[in-house]
């Protein structure tokens, strides 16, 4: 396919690598919003097709970039004149901000990465980028100037605040509008699908738990409450289809009396098992930490679909925590820092020991796993060469009624360097959980009814 139609399609099936569900029935909704629409405005084109094809929240940015790339704003190098030096640019940008003019700062996008952001030439590939734009333009640090520009010399210490945040999210959508400049340079070097491939950013559910920023992780905290409400409704569903016991024939017979004899309708004995009981163990130390807080609060929002919860935390020594994560107590931005302050988890260089930990937690909290327990271990299973103590771990699985293992690193991975990750996964089931994603189908399948 070729023009338009075609170019829909691509953009569909990069949107689909990027983890938005968008199928035949949404591309076609999406080609009738462009009839409708025309090409004629490009924002308008950009809301129709994100009202046919965005259906979960968290996916708009992933799709604002991709339509970026794929439609367009313009093609080449800027056609307005260059400035002269970065001195004028900056000028320029400031006066901009100043006056919140959009259609000046896209411009200025344009200009800055043309002058700023081209790298490599005769001897290597030519590429812009925004991170070299913008290291070099330094645009947060025009602040002060637009703060002055907008209040032309008067001050106002009551809405000093106010106005310094405003001038900031002025600065911080320039830098989007550079990045977003700077992809479609690249895109039309080396190609829309490649560009979209490694250069969108994921979306916050695709997000390895591993490596996201701060900000990311500030992003998943708030999602906490949306999905467990989605995973709670789910876990309902299939425990009302667990209830649904063996045919009850007496039952059964005595109602087909009314259709002839004919069991149209058969009767079920309903039997009504207990709620789980579910025990997290998990690994608090370095960067695996934020896997284990996401997953604690996700847990603790889910606490209605179980019997009971508790939760265990674990460096080189164990401590149960379960007063801790319940979401009343505190922020849960602040949930790392208050286990890590208040409990027990440290006792000798504050490194991970696995060996100890376990055993610890089978010494001391033998009473948390029983026959109606759900085990999730969280961890990396990196010992730091120490002794793994697969028989602590032998001993906690055969007392629970289900043990399994979420390791947020990837499976290449797993018993490379100080990883006994095949040695625990030989014991207990063990799964691969780096993002959001996995963590909900993990969660929803392996959770019992």
């Amino acid at each position: 396919m070729s023009g338009v139609p075609g170019r829909l399609v691509e953009f569909v099936e990069a949107l689909r690598e990027h983890g938005i569900p968008a199928g035949p029935s949404e591309t076609v909704d999406a080609a009738a919003a462009l009839e409708v629409l025309g090409l004629a405005s490009r924002e308008q084109m950009r809301e129709g097709l994100a009202a046919a094809l965005v259906r979960r929240g968290g996916q708009r940015a992933v799709f604002d970039a991709t339509f970026d790339i794929y439609f367009p704003l313009g093609v080449g190098a800027p056609s307005q004149d260059p400035v002269e030096d970065l001195a004028a640019l900056r000028d320029r940008l400031a006066a901009a901000l100043a006056a919140n003019d959009q259609t000046e700062l896209t411009q200025l996008a344009g200009l800055a990465v043309d002058m700023l952001g081209e790298y490599g030439g005769t001897s290597g590939s030519v590429g812009w980028s925004a991170h070299q734009t913008l290291e070099r333009l330094q645009p947060q640090t025009l602040v002060v100037r637009v703060l002055e520009a907008i209040r032309a010399g008067a001050s106002d210490d009551f809405t000093d605040r106010l106005d310094r945040d405003d001038v900031r999210r002025r600065v911080e959508g320039f830098r989007g509008l550079v990045r977003t400049e700077a992809r479609r340079r690249v895109a039309e070097v080396r190609g829309r699908e490649r560009v979209s491939r490694h250069a969108v950013p994921p979306a916050a559910d695709r997000v390895d738990f591993l490596l996201a920023s701060r900000a990311q992780l500030a992003e998943l905290r708030r999602v906490v409450q949306p999905l467990s409400r989605k995973l709670a409704t789910r876990l309902a569903a299939r425990r009302r289809r667990h209830a649904r016991g063996q045919i009850d024939l007496r039952r059964t017979l005595r109602r087909s009396l009314s259709t002839g004899g004919v069991p149209m309708r058969p009767s079920y004995r309903r039997h009504r098992p207990g709620r789980p009981e579910i025990v997290l163990l998990c690994d608090m130390s370095g960067s695996v930490a934020g896997f284990a807080n996401f997953t604690m609060l996700l847990v603790q929002a889910l606490r209605d679909q179980f019997g009971k919860v508790r939760v265990f935390a674990f460096i080189d020594a164990c401590d149960e925590i379960t007063h801790l994560v319940d979401t009343g107590a505190a922020d849960p931005e602040d949930l790392g820092a208050r286990i890590l302050a208040d409990a027990e988890l440290t006792r000798w260089d504050g490194h991970s020991d696995y060996g100890h930990a376990l055993g610890e937690f089978a010494e001391r909290y033998s009473d948390a796993v029983g026959p109606k327990t759900s085990l999730l271990i969280l961890g990396d299973a990196r010992t730091n060469g120490g002794d793994p103590n697969l028989d602590a771990v032998r001993g906690i699985a055969a007392a629970a009624r289900h043990t399994y293992w979420l390791n947020p690193e990837r499976t290449a991975l797993w018993s490379t360097g100080d990883s006994e990750a095949h040695a625990y996964a030989e014991v207990v089931e063990m799964h691969e959980c780096r993002n959001v994603h996995q963590l909900t189908r993990l969660v929803t399948r392996l959770l019992p009814a």
